[in-house]
């Protein structure tokens, strides 16, 4: 049993995984963030819903990330030019 449980969470977190070791965010409280996450999806009964809210707040969260460091980065050379 136990060898069938890591498989399949090997096959359905590899991604994740990859992401958080080689991409450096190997933090305890993302960690911790990402458990309580998968906890709740996995536990709730209507897991589906929490799915498609979630990934909408994730992807807002990142269009914010995305403008802020578009902003630091585009508007100084912007101002650079100008004066």
């Amino acid at each position: 049993m136990a060898v069938e449980h890591g498989a399949y969470c090997i096959g359905c977190c590899w991604v994740l995984m990859g992401l958080l070791f080689f991409g450096d965010v190997m933090n305890l409280y993302w960690i911790v963030g990402l458990t309580v996450i998968v906890l709740v999806k996995k536990t709730i009964p209507y897991g589906r819903r929490e799915s498609y809210f979630l990934g909408d707040v994730l992807i807002v969260c990142g269009g914010v990330v995305l403008a802020g460091a578009f902003r630091l980065t585009v508007k100084p050379v912007l101002l650079s030019r100008i004066g």
